[in-house]
C-alpha cells in the first residue's frame, strides 16, 4: 500500500498526486489558522479601552486583560467624599471591562471567526476574565 493514503471517512484511497495535493491544502489551512491566530493575538495585545463613570469624575484605561493602565481624576473629585470617588472609579472600571469584552469578542470574530471550538473557547475565557468579577465592584 506504499504511496497511497487512506482517507478516513471518505471511504477510498488517493493516488500519490492526490495525496500531495491533499497535504498541501491541509498545510495551507494550518498556515492560515496560524496567521489568523497570530493576528488575533497581536490585536488583543494592542487593545486599550477607556471609559468613565457617569458623573465624569474618573476616566480609566485598561488593557485586554482588564488590567488598569491609567486613571485620570477630574478636579471635581475635590468636592466629593472619598467613597464617591471610590465608587466612581469602580464604575468606570466596570464600564471599561464591558467594552473590552465586547471589543475582544469582535477581534476574535474578525480574525479567527466564530465557528471553531478554539475561537469560542478563547472568547469565553476573555469574557470570563473581563466580566467575571464585575459584580464585586
Amino acid at each position: 500500500m506504499r504511496g497511497w493514503v487512506l482517507m478516513v471517512g471518505v471511504g477510498g484511497f488517493l493516488d500519490p498526486d492526490e495525496s500531495v495535493a491533499y497535504l498541501r491544502g491541509w498545510k495551507s489551512r494550518i498556515d492560515r489558522v496560524a496567521a489568523d491566530t497570530q493576528a488575533m493575538s497581536d490585536r488583543l495585545g494592542e487593545l486599550r479601552v477607556t471609559a468613565e463613570d457617569e458623573g465624569g469624575l474618573v476616566e480609566v484605561t485598561i488593557d485586554s486583560g482588564g488590567v488598569l493602565v491609567d486613571a485620570r481624576f477630574s478636579e471635581r473629585i475635590q468636592r466629593v467624599a472619598p467613597d464617591v470617588v471610590s465608587r466612581a472609579l469602580m464604575a468606570a472600571l466596570r464600564a471599561a471591562k464591558v467594552r473590552a469584552a465586547e471589543r475582544s469578542r469582535q477581534i476574535i470574530s474578525d480574525t479567527v471567526g466564530d465557528e471553531s471550538v478554539a475561537a469560542r473557547t478563547i472568547a469565553a475565557r476573555v469574557e470570563q476574565q473581563l466580566r467575571g468579577g464585575l459584580a464585586d465592584g
